[in-house]
């Protein structure tokens, strides 16, 4: 079980490079929605010729005559398209750190309600007084890590702030119920690399209807004065989101909806920590505070809380 815990963390730690990537290419597509799509795509071939490594049988035709095809196969990536394109149209309007609080609070509650209830193909599991608690200290330790002092300017705000307040949670339940949706895929299907495709796939094709929507351009430039010449690295972010999506589609059924968003979360605080603390990826230097150690510890209070008890 240990063991799992290590790989959910490992997977949350590449989202921090798989987004500075993607913000790198971003620069050479003048668009989020392509760059994404972009990387969506090159998910998807590294999909498709792992999958013909390790299970050819998925193309046959008699593979698809055997399957029963249902919501799960479309659903999962959509919602992961939801979440990108909404935390698009929260940042500029909350900023990072409240959108990282509200998605990031969504995510845990809807994932404790899937494991109460046995949404999706998920075990139920008994909702206590101790994972109330245990959410009462997740919440509190993620508020720690990325509280900024706001400027006293922003309190006159339009009230419509409270609308993308909402918004912004309910942005939230979709990762976790991807995350079951894609693990059901992948037991009904047996196979968590094939569910994975699936998903990439209808990503894909949702993100690039979008980019032809929104961008109605497909130009990407090679070279800008400001970054230089466009680098082969910037294209892995796809790769880096398969690492991602396929881990939390063979942690579901281990861990739980809710415990594996938690594990997989941290992981990705704890990069993010790392990353602000020694500058890399070309950020600022963040150093790390008491403020943060005490978040950190708070969030592993709480998964102990929704773990044991």
């Amino acid at each position: 079980m240990f063991l799992l815990y290590i790989i959910g963390i490992i997977a949350g730690m590449v989202v921090p490079f798989q987004t500075s990537i993607n913000s790198r290419l971003s620069l050479y597509t003048k668009s989020s929605f392509y760059a994404s799509t972009i990387s969506f795509a090159t998910g998807t071939i590294f999909l498709i010729i792992l999958n013909l490594i390790t299970n050819p049988h998925v193309f046959t035709a008699q593979f698809y005559s055997n399957q029963s095809f249902s919501y799960i196969w479309f659903v999962g990536g959509m919602l992961g398209v939801i979440f990108l394109t909404g935390n698009l149209l929260l940042l500029p309007r909350l900023g990072a750190s409240l959108t990282v609080v509200l998605t990031v609070a969504g995510q845990i509650i809807m994932g404790v309600t899937i494991d109460t209830f046995g949404w999706f193909g998920a075990d139920k599991e008994a909702f206590t007084a101790f994972k109330v608690l245990g959410i009462i200290f997740l919440i509190f330790g993620i508020i720690l890590m990325n509280y900024v002092r706001r400027n006293p300017k922003d309190k006159n705000k339009n009230s419509s702030i409270y609308i993308w307040l909402f918004i912004g949670f309910i942005f939230g339940f979709c990762p976790p119920i991807q995350t079951a949706i894609n693990s059901a895929l992948g037991q009904q299907i047996n196979s968590s690399v094939m569910a994975s495709l699936i998903s990439f796939t209808v990503g894909t094709i949702v993100l690039f209807i979008l980019t032809l929507i929104f961008n109605r351009s497909l130009k990407l430039a090679t070279f800008t004065p400001k970054e230089g010449r466009l680098k082969p690295i910037y294209f892995i972010g796809g790769i880096l989101g398969v690492i991602f999506v396929t881990t939390n589609i063979i942690l579901m059924p281990h861990l739980g909806a809710a415990l594996t968003t938690i594990i997989v979360m941290l992981g990705q605080m704890l990069m993010g920590v790392i990353i602000d603390h020694f500058g890399l990826l070309g950020t600022y230097k963040n150093k790390i505070t008491k403020r943060k150690v005490f978040g950190i510890i708070a969030i592993m209070i709480g998964i102990i809380l929704l773990r044991l008890f």
